[in-house]
C-alpha cells in the first residue's frame, strides 16, 4: 500500500452511545499520515458527537434520512464522489446499504465492526445482514463472544479480528474533590452508598430488572441511591417503576466526570457486545456488578474485578449489590483490581489493530 488512503466510517447516528463514542476515541488516535478519515451518518437528529469529531480533524457527512428513505442513494453518490479506498461500517443497517451500493468500476474495500451478538437484531435485520455479509472484506468484533456469532456466517480463518477497544479518559477528574463535585452535580448526599449505571434506556439494557433489584437493596440499605445516566424510549416507563432514591440523570456529555460520584457500577443488560461504559467504570477504579452476557466476562472475572450475575434476575443482582454495599474493603479490593485490569484497555492500540486490518485488505 502506498500513499494516503481515504476511509469512510459509516454509522447510523452520532449520538452518545458506546459504539459512537468508540468512533470518536479512534479518530483521536488515527494515523493521519496513512489514512484520511471521514465519517457519514444517517440520522440527522443524532449528532451530539459531530462537533468533537470535527475538532479532531474529521470531515463529517450527514446523509439526512432514515431507513426506507433516500439516504442509501446519497451514500452511493458520496462513495462515488469522494472515491473512498475503504468503507468501514459500524451499524448493521448502514452496513447492508454500503454492501449494496458500493459497486462499480472503483469499488472500495468493505470492513465492518460488529458491536453486538446477532441474536440482538430483529429478524429483518438479521436476514439482510446474512444475505450481504460475505461482501465484507474483513470484520472486526468487539469481543470474542461477538466473534463467535460471526464465525457461523463464514468460518474461514483470518476473516474476523477481535479488538478490545478502550475508553479515552486521559485527564478525567478523580480523587475526593472530583467525588464531591460529581455528587454535588447529581444532587447526591456526601455519605450515601451510590450505585450507578450508564446506558440507553432500552429493553436490551434492562434497567427494569435493576430497579427491581435496587428496591430489594433498599430494604437492607435504606439510604442507598441509584443513578441512571442515559436516555431512551423506556424512560417514562422506568420512571413510573422507580421508587425512592433513584436519580435519572439523562444523557450526559460528562460521564467520566460523574463516575467519581459512584461507589459501585452496574449493568443489568440482557445482551451486550463489550460496553464502553463498563470499561470506563473500570478505568475509574470502580468495582462492578454486571450480567454474565456478551463480552463482559472477558474483562470482569467474578470475584476479581467485580461480580457476575445472571441476566433478568433481580434477586441475584440485589444480593451481589448488597455484598458490595456491606463491605467497603471488598469494594476497594475489586476497584483496585478493576483499575489494574483497565491498563490492558488501549484506545490507541485498538486503532492500530484496526489499521492493520485496513492495510491487509487494501493490499489485496
Amino acid at each position: 500500500m502506498s500513499g494516503r488512503r481515504r476511509v469512510l466510517w459509516l454509522a447510523k447516528g452520532l449520538g452518545r452511545g458506546g459504539a459512537e463514542q468508540l468512533l470518536l476515541n479512534c479518530a483521536r488516535h488515527a494515523d493521519t499520515e496513512r489514512y484520511e478519515i471521514e465519517v457519514a451518518y444517517v440520522l440527522p437528529y443524532k449528532d451530539a458527537l459531530v462537533p468533537a469529531l470535527e475538532s479532531a480533524g474529521v470531515r463529517v457527512h450527514c446523509l439526512g434520512g432514515a431507513p426506507g428513505a433516500l439516504w442509501p442513494l446519497r451514500l452511493r453518490r458520496l462513495i462515488a464522489g469522494r472515491r473512498y479506498d475503504l468503507v468501514h461500517s459500524h451499524m448493521p443497517i448502514p452496513a447492508v446499504a454500503a454492501r449494496l451500493v458500493a459497486v462499480g468500476p472503483r469499488t472500495p474495500r468493505l470492513v465492518h465492526t460488529e458491536h453486538n451478538v446477532w441474536e440482538r437484531y430483529r429478524t429483518a435485520t438479521r436476514w439482510a445482514n446474512a444475505l450481504t455479509y460475505r461482501r465484507n472484506d474483513a470484520v472486526v468484533a468487539v469481543s470474542h463472544a461477538v466473534a463467535a456469532t460471526i464465525a457461523r456466517r463464514r468460518p474461514d480463518g483470518g476473516w474476523v479480528t477481535v479488538v478490545h477497544h478502550g475508553p479515552d479518559l486521559a485527564g478525567a477528574p478523580e480523587g475526593p474533590a472530583a467525588r464531591a463535585a460529581a455528587r454535588g452535580e447529581l444532587g447526591l448526599p456526601a455519605d450515601a452508598l451510590v450505585v450507578g449505571t450508564v446506558g440507553n434506556l432500552t429493553a436490551k439494557k434492562d434497567q427494569a430488572t435493576l430497579l427491581a433489584a435496587f428496591g430489594l437493596l433498599r430494604r437492607e440499605h435504606p439510604s442507598a441511591a441509584l443513578v441512571l445516566i442515559g436516555a431512551g424510549p423506556l424512560e417514562a416507563e422506568l420512571r413510573a417503576r422507580a421508587g425512592a432514591g433513584v436519580v435519572f440523570a439523562g444523557s450526559r456529555p460528562d460521564v467520566p466526570a460523574l463516575l467519581p460520584a459512584l461507589d459501585v457500577f452496574t449493568l443489568s443488560s440482557r445482551q451486550e457486545g463489550l460496553p464502553v461504559a463498563l470499561m470506563e467504570a473500570m478505568t475509574s477504579g470502580l468495582p462492578s456488578v454486571v450480567t454474565r452476557v456478551g463480552g463482559m466476562p472477558e474483562v470482569v472475572d467474578d470475584g476479581a474485578e467485580g461480580l457476575l450475575v445472571p441476566p433478568g434476575d433481580p434477586a441475584a443482582l440485589a444480593a451481589a449489590l448488597g455484598r458490595l454495599a456491606a463491605d467497603e474493603g471488598l469494594r476497594e479490593r475489586l476497584g483496585k483490581a478493576a483499575r489494574e485490569r483497565s491498563r490492558t484497555f488501549d484506545t490507541a492500540g485498538a486503532q492500530r489493530a484496526i489499521e492493520q486490518v485496513y492495510a491487509r485488505v487494501l493490499a489485496r
